[in-house]
């Protein structure tokens, strides 16, 4: 195995400067860190872990929690923070923190009190008080993403905004019948995001004066057959079938448009189709959806939980502190914008 030594004297500068430029911690100019880089890359050595801990007392690791390993929304957040840590030289220790007492319960009391990370990202899960304790006495910096807490800082999207921003481009077009494909109250746990999307569809009927019809409103649990059975049930109405479908993900959206086809109704000739999320089959199938932009999500959640870790002449402690104490302002928002496919048009006139 190749030591630090050897690559110092391969690229004619010190171990200590090897350090400094492997690690990224540190003044090295940018010529030696080239240098040093090249002579590590051809003798094969990599940084020692466990070394590079025990020297900087970080880990190089950054915790993610999320409460769901299967829907496509936050595999997709997962794979913008890890490619993001991965190019910083980072790890990703990923927590699959469940609705199971007990499970959360060794999480927050054991797993996180092991110290194996530099800072943690909180996903899409609304925590207790106890739990926002516990997170706080780690003294390492944590960060929410998609959803605000008044006690840790964040990134959230206005899921209020997002909603009436879809039913106000059905609106535009003239549709007044709007179904909706909302989320079964289990959904509602964390941050209450399918509220306030049915909060913002609600608004945006009032503001057009637009009745909301209660038999066209139906749960659905965020899955392309979850949006296809709530579809059939809502399309199925011959007498009074709406014109538009508003479905809360773009998954439900993917099964409304084939519960549509199976009822042999054309879209969006007979039925508007629009979904909220921004998945990669909305583009094949020409869905127009609210995209929040998941993966640009997690790389900007990384890029911020490593900004806390690495402020320099901070530490952890004082960046926890830090956090903690500027979150009592609002999470910050992020982006959204309507893209507008085939699946959208005006309705059919009578």
């Amino acid at each position: 195995m190749v030591s630090i030594d050897e690559v110092a004297r391969a690229a004619g500068v010190s171990s200590a400067t090897v350090s400094r430029a492997l690690s990224g911690r540190g003044h090295v100019s940018a010529a030696t860190r080239t240098r040093v880089e090249e002579a590590a890359a051809r003798m094969g050595y990599v940084v020692s872990s466990a070394a590079s801990s025990l020297a900087s007392g970080r880990m190089r690791s950054i915790g993610v929690m999320v409460p769901d390993l299967h829907r496509w929304f936050f595999s997709t957040v997962l794979t913008g923070i890890s490619e993001e840590l991965s190019r910083r030289g980072f790890d990703l220790m990923l927590y699959n923190v469940t609705d199971d007492d007990s499970v959360r319960a060794e999480i927050f009391g054991s797993y996180l009190r092991r110290r194996r990370v530099d800072g943690l990202i909180v996903v899409a899960m609304e925590l207790s008080g106890a739990e926002i304790s516990q997170l706080q006495q780690l003294d390492v910096p944590v960060i929410t993403l998609g959803g605000a807490n008044d006690q840790l800082p964040g990134l959230a999207i206005d899921d209020h905004a997002v909603a009436r921003l879809a039913t106000e481009h059905l609106l535009r077009l003239g549709h007044e019948r709007i179904g909706r494909i909302g989320a079964l109250e289990s959904f509602d746990r964390d941050f209450h995001i399918p509220a306030r999307r049915e909060a913002g569809f609600r608004e945006a009927m009032d503001m057009a004066q637009a009745a909301v019809d209660p038999t066209l409103c139906v749960p659905g649990d965020f899955t392309i057959e979850g949006g296809h059975q709530a579809a059939k049930r809502i399309l199925g109405r011959s007498a009074a079938a709406p014109t538009a479908l508003l479905a809360f993900s773009d998954e439900m959206a993917v099964g409304a448009t084939l519960a549509a086809r199976e009822l042999g109704l054309r879209v969006p000739e007979d039925v508007s189709v629009i979904g909220i999320d921004g998945h990669d089959l909305g583009e094949l199938i020409g869905l127009t959806t609210v995209d929040q932009h998941p993966l640009d999500q997690g790389t900007l959640a990384a890029q911020r939980i490593l900004a806390m870790c690495e402020e320099p002449g901070g530490d952890a402690g004082t960046d926890a502190a830090r956090g903690a104490s500027e979150a009592a302002e609002s999470a910050d928002e992020l982006p959204y914008e309507l893209v507008v496919r085939s699946s959208t048009a005006a309705p059919r006139p009578v």
